[in-house]
């Protein structure tokens, strides 16, 4: 009876911090296990009601009465928390901070149906359910807390950070504007003419799914690769479908994104406030990333003394997710020093 009851007591304490003790606690991420740091499953909700998870990551030696700094991390796009933005999150939760990183709404272990669906609002929400979560977690500093998202997720961050004054420091790592490439094509390269064609196509396609009853996905990754093939999607085959990177819950390991959410972000442009910003803001890029052009021009947005932009010599747009193997191109001492400048 009373074992019973310490297991009630248990799981309820687990409910009010958020953790879920129904999710298997495997390890199961891209890349090795820290012992220095300590991690648990996490669920949030976020205002639109969905439900995420995240993998929370302390120090070992985080004592019970401590309040420290926090980040948010999320992205690339289409992956999820047991790729990149899980370790940046173990990274940088050896060096002192507590962490969280969160698969997005619709996508990973986080809830949400249809699956595998997109939107500028919801995806910028999801940061900011994340520091709902960290601002109430009993061992954080509510008053310092940053985000860090990577590629798309590096948009959703600054768009986070437009809106949401709770965050006192934001980085962007190898970032996309998903919103302009929706729209506009690599390079800004799609006129008007040809956009309404492609709105007329996944207006058709609407109507389509709703027929069915199911959602047409786009099109991913290839499951192997040609000489024809652009660099940059070579760059990405090798992260996200061999054993560098893959992982079965990513989108872009093992799945497609649902075609018609390109609509929403054909439609609804982030990023159109940045200038007001007024906490310190890291844009960091590869010099060779075929996506640079997206971070530099966020850059010239932004207004103040706070902000930085970094070029990492010689790295392209995927070195930036894992480090690029030998490259070693994650720049963990500076991300350190600017969130520890910051979050003080």
């Amino acid at each position: 009876m009373l074992k019973n009851i310490l297991i009630s007591l248990l799981v309820l304490s687990f409910a009010a911090l958020g953790v879920n003790a129904k999710i298997c606690r495997k390890w199961d991420k891209v890349f090795p296990k820290s012992d220095k740091v300590n991690i648990q499953k996490v669920e949030f909700k976020n205002r639109f009601g969905i439900t995420l998870v995240g993998d929370l990551y302390s120090p070992k030696t985080v004592n019970k009465n401590d309040k420290l700094p926090a980040i948010a991390v999320s992205g690339p796009f289409g992956a999820v928390k047991e790729q990149s933005s899980g370790l940046y999150a173990q990274t940088l939760a050896e060096r002192g901070f507590i962490t969280l990183a969160f698969d997005p709404s619709y996508t990973g272990e986080s809830k949400g149906t249809p699956r595998n669906v997109a939107s500028p609002d919801i995806n910028t929400e999801d940061f900011s359910a994340a520091v709902d979560f960290l601002s109430n977690y009993k061992n954080v500093d509510s008053e310092k807390i940053g985000i860090l998202g990577i590629c798309g997720f590096g948009g959703f961050a600054i768009n986070a950070a437009q809106i949401d004054t709770r965050i006192k420091a934001t980085i962007a790592v190898t970032m996309y504007d998903m919103t302009r490439v929706a729209a506009k094509g690599y390079n800004d390269s799609i006129e008007e003419n040809a956009r309404y064609e492609i709105k007329q196509g996944l207006n058709k396609q609407r109507t389509e799914d709703y027929k069915k009853g199911d959602y047409k996905g786009a099109d991913g990754l290839p499951e192997t690769l040609t000489g024809n093939a652009p660099q940059f999607v070579k760059d990405y085959w090798w992260y996200y479908k061999t054993k560098r990177g893959f992982h079965p819950r990513s989108i872009n390991s093992n799945g497609k994104w649902n075609m018609t959410s390109s609509l929403s972000l054909i439609n609804q442009p982030i990023l159109q406030y940045s200038s007001e910003i007024k906490t310190p803001v890291l844009v960091i890029h590869g010099e060779k990333a075929h996506s640079r052009y997206f971070g530099e021009d966020v850059f010239k947005k932004l207004k103040g003394d706070n902000k930085e932009l970094l070029i990492i010599k010689d790295a392209n747009h995927v070195d930036l997710y894992d480090g690029g193997g030998d490259k070693n191109a994650i720049p963990f001492d500076k991300i350190e020093s600017f969130y520890k400048n910051y979050l003080k």
